[in-house]
C-alpha cells in the first residue's frame, strides 16, 4: 500500500519472532495461541500476535485470558461507529472513548485496558462477523458478545465522480483515503479487493484515516476521489455511495462490567425511543438486534 502504513503493519509478531521473545520453542507458542493464552489474530491462516498488547500482557504478568481482580478502565474501545460514539454521550452512561479499529479495540480488551469493545471483523472462511474473531481470543472468558446494528458499507465518492465510479473496478488509478491496518474497514477492504482480483497499487492512497468519519471527510473536502465508508455518513455529507455489503457491528462487553451502573445506564439506552429514533434517521443503519446476545464466553 502505502509507506504511512509500514509502521503499523510491523506491530504484529510471527510465531518465530514471539518465540524468540519469549525464550520458548515454537511449539509452546502455538499451544499458548490455541488456548488463548496469549494476544494472537490469525489471518489467512497464519497466527499473528500484536506485538503492543503482547507487551502489555507480558508488564502485567498476566496469561492472557486469566481473571485478575482489578477492575477495568471506564473506557469504550474498538472501532468508531457515529451511531454508537452519540449513543454513549447521549446516554450520559461516564464511559470514554478510545476508538482505533477493531483489531485495535479486541487487543486492548484482552489486556484489559476497558470494559468495552466495538467490533466489524470480517471471518472470510465462515462468511460471519466477529464471532471467529472474539471466541479465537476470548473463549472461556467473562465476556459477551452484543449485537449493536447492521450497517451499509460501500464506495463513499464525490458527487460529480458518482456515474464514473460505480465499483471497486472503477478505483483503479483514482485516489482514496483507506483506514489503518487493524480496522475492520480495511480488512475487509482488502479482501475485496484480493476478491475483485485489483492489485491495491493500481490506486493511489492517501495517509491513513483513523475513524469513519475522518475518511469520508477527506472526500468530502475534495482531497480523494473516494472511501470505503458508511452509506450514512455520506448521507450526511451529500456525496455518492456505492453500496458493497452489509456488515454487523457488535460489542464485546466484560461480563463483570455489564452489571455496573455506567453500562446497565448505556444498556438501557439503547432500548429508549431516543436511540431508536436517531437511529432511523441514520441511512444504512438497522438495529433490530441491539442488545441481543450473539456470543457468551
Amino acid at each position: 500500500m502505502t509507506n504511512a502504513d509500514t509502521s503499523t503493519a510491523e506491530r504484529y509478531l510471527t510465531v518465530p519472532e514471539l518465540a524468540a521473545l519469549l525464550r520458548i520453542k515454537e511449539r509452546k507458542v502455538y499451544d499458548l495461541a490455541a488456548t488463548g493464552a496469549v494476544p494472537c489474530s490469525k489471518v489467512t491462516g497464519k497466527l499473528l500476535f500484536p506485538e503492543q498488547a503482547v507487551r502489555r500482557w507480558l508488564e502485567r504478568g498476566q496469561t492472557g485470558t486469566a481473571q485478575v481482580d482489578s477492575a477495568r478502565p471506564v473506557v469504550f474501545l474498538g472501532s468508531h461507529d457515529p451511531l454508537l460514539d452519540w449513543a454513549l454521550r447521549q446516554s450520559e452512561c461516564g464511559i470514554a472513548t478510545f476508538f482505533d479499529g477493531s483489531q485495535d479495540g479486541l487487543d486492548r480488551f484482552v489486556a484489559r485496558d476497558g470494559l468495552g469493545a466495538g467490533l466489524h471483523m470480517f471471518d472470510a472462511a465462515s462468511g460471519t462477523w466477529n464471532i471467529e474473531a472474539v471466541d479465537a481470543l476470548l473463549r472461556g472468558t467473562p465476556s459477551v458478545l452484543l449485537g449493536f446494528a447492521k450497517r451499509r458499507r460501500g464506495l463513499v465518492v464525490r458527487p460529480e465522480l458518482v456515474n464514473e465510479i460505480t465499483g471497486l473496478g472503477d478505483l483503479v488509478g483514482r485516489t482514496i483515503t483507506p483506514r489503518q491496518v487493524g480496522a475492520g474497514s480495511r480488512s475487509l477492504f482488502d479482501h475485496l479487493l484480493r476478491e475483485a482480483a485489483i492489485p491495491p497499487e493500481t490506486i493511489r492512497m492517501r495517509p491513513v484515516a483513523r475513524s469513519e468519519a475522518d475518511a469520508v471527510l477527506d472526500v468530502a473536502t475534495g482531497a480523494s476521489d473516494a472511501t470505503f465508508g458508511l452509506e450514512a455518513l455520506a448521507e450526511q455529507h451529500h456525496l455518492g455511495f456505492v453500496a458493497q455489503i452489509e456488515e454487523s457491528f457488535d460489542i464485546v462487553v466484560d461480563r463483570r462490567a455489564y452489571f455496573d451502573p455506567p453500562m446497565q445506564r448505556f444498556l438501557a439506552f439503547l432500548r429508549s425511543p431516543a436511540f431508536a429514533d436517531h437511529a432511523a434517521g441514520l441511512k444504512g443503519y438497522d438495529i433490530s438486534d441491539a442488545g441481543t446476545v450473539r456470543w457468551n464466553g
